[in-house]
């Protein structure tokens, strides 16, 4: 009897925080998600919403002159996907997560911000968040909700 391949329900990777280090972190998510046979849509808002979560540990959590580890570990489950990803830079002020208020854009179109959208995607592209501190790590979960197949 063969049994046919199947991607495992855990993906546990570990990086140096870098701007790289993301760009490989989510090449190599997107493939796993892919090898699950989850749709482009639901991939590419996981991606998204990890690219901004990453890129703000990349550029708040660690000095640029002494990057730390970045830990990104999912688990797909029947019906969510659950992502955590673990620092130990800078825990976010007050220990909180940020609002994710939008800027103001009833401004001219010179004085747009460029930046400030990243928690508020993140906050509506995610069906549950959550955010703790513990042993000078940082841990912020990401749930999805999938599809059904």
């Amino acid at each position: 009897m063969v049994i046919p391949d199947t991607p495992p329900q855990h993906l546990d990777l570990t990086t140096v925080a870098s701007d790289l280090a993301v760009r490989d972190l989510l090449t190599r998510t997107r493939d796993w998600l892919r090898a699950h046979a989850l749709p482009d849509e639901t991939c590419g808002t996981v991606e998204l919403v990890l690219a901004e979560a990453l890129n703000n540990i990349v550029e708040h959590a660690y000095p640029p002159d002494a990057p730390g580890a970045i830990r990104l570990a999912l688990q797909h489950g029947p019906t969510h996907l659950v992502c955590i990803l673990s620092d130990h830079g800078t825990a976010l002020p007050g220990g909180v997560l940020p609002d994710g208020t939008l800027p103001d854009h009833d401004v001219a179109r010179d004085a747009l911000p460029e930046g400030g959208f990243g928690w508020f995607l993140i906050r509506d592209l995610t069906d549950r968040l959550d955010y703790r501190r513990d042993a000078g790590w940082s841990h912020l979960t990401l749930e999805f909700r999938l599809p059904a197949l």
